[in-house]
């Protein structure tokens, strides 16, 4: 029996677990001077940037290369 894996890094993953996995790693701080969003900046929280992020592709986008550039220091984390 074969089981057939996705080659795609996010798959399986909900934002909030790449966002939570990017916090832990970086810190909103750093995240904040990578990814140049307001709820990254200004009192940043988990809930407040899931919001933002489920309502705006481009940062929803940025933030998922964000995580497949990050992955392999995950792994080692």
């Amino acid at each position: 029996m074969q089981i057939n894996q996705s080659k795609d890094p996010l798959h399986g993953k909900t934002l909030q677990i790449i966002l939570e996995q990017l916090v832990g790693f970086y810190g909103f701080e750093t995240l904040g001077e990578s990814i140049k969003i307001k709820c990254f900046i200004d009192n940043p929280s988990i809930k407040s940037s899931l919001t933002f992020l489920r309502k705006t592709e481009w940062a929803r986008i940025k933030v998922e290369q964000l995580y497949i550039k990050t992955l392999p220091k995950l792994k080692e984390h």
